[in-house]
């Protein structure tokens, strides 16, 4: 006879449709980023290819990178980098369908946190606990 493990939490993680809209926020502020990426290091290395054809939004982004000094494209650059990976991470999580869930607690992380900060990787509690320290 199977055993009926009455002590696990129905709410330990997110269900396949919640990892799902959580993935395509991800998706969606990991494209951006990657562009944003792209056009600081432009910024950087000096190198471009016009932006006479693009979007207009990408047009001012790519305007305001070139008016910064290429040593603030450079560190803005390596935040958006490590932002990228944070993301990167994050889709892993989704994967595995351990997302969302506070790597310090083992609570869920709240769903208005994670779509404002969808890499997150704990509670708010849990973040001022650590910094605290």
């Amino acid at each position: 006879m199977a055993e009926n493990n009455t002590n696990v939490q129905p709410n330990l993680r997110y269900s396949d449709e919640e990892l799902q809209e959580f993935k395509e926020i991800i998706l969606e502020k990991l494209e951006a980023a990657k562009q944003e990426y792209k056009t600081l290091r432009e910024a950087v290395t000096g190198t471009g290819n016009g932006t006479d054809d693009t979007t207009p939004t990408f047009k001012q982004i790519n305007e305001g990178a070139e008016s910064l000094s290429k040593e603030e494209a450079g560190q803005l650059a390596q935040r958006q980098y490590k932002f990228i990976q944070n993301l990167e991470a994050a889709l892993a999580r989704i994967e595995n369908k351990t997302y969302g869930i506070c790597r310090v607690t083992g609570k869920l992380i709240p769903k208005e946190r994670l779509r404002l900060v969808p890499h997150a990787t704990l509670t708010v509690e849990a973040k001022e606990m650590l910094n605290k320290r």
